[in-house]
């Protein structure tokens, strides 16, 4: 079941790399909170997503942006993947994957002819009212942050 535009983004609490338990509703009030669910720490995919979200962070901040990372790696390997690339945004893991199955991108994934579950890369924005303002879902990699940025920048109110 995933969530759609418009609608209440659901609620949650993960472990977070700041060493807390960080819940969605914690940034109520920020103009934007850019929710991204990734597969896996150190995959060459998921660092440069990271590294672009890392190298734009500034600008997302400047727009009241916040950028929340979301994968089911457990937080050692999120602080390895923190310290190794330098990301000044928090990661949450969801080892148990309930938040990615309430967002809807806990999928059925192949590759190389073998079938298992998995993060479908995709991003959420959700606005200062706690509403799914915009989604990507199979996001490609190349340009996504330069959208996501672009979107935001157009919905300042």
């Amino acid at each position: 079941m995933a969530i759609e535009v418009g609608a209440k983004a659901p609620d949650f609490a993960l472990h977070a790399s700041n060493g807390e338990i960080v819940k969605l509703s914690d940034f109520a009030g920020k103009k934007h909170i850019v929710l991204y669910f990734y597969p896996k720490d150190m995959t060459p995919g998921c660092t440069t997503e990271a590294c672009d979200f890392r190298d734009a962070y500034q600008e997302f901040s400047d727009l009241d942006a916040v950028i929340l990372g979301v994968s089911p790696d457990e937080l050692k390997s999120h602080e390895k993947f923190i310290d190794k690339y330098s990301l000044p945004f928090i990661l949450l893991a969801d080892v148990d994957h309930k938040v990615a199955e309430e967002y809807g991108v806990w999928k059925l994934k192949k590759n190389f002819g073998k079938e298992y579950m998995g993060i479908e890369r995709s991003t959420f924005i959700i606005d200062k009212q706690g509403n799914l303002a915009k989604e990507w879902r199979k996001v490609k990699v190349d340009g996504h942050v330069q959208e996501a940025f672009a979107f935001i920048k157009e919905n300042l109110s």
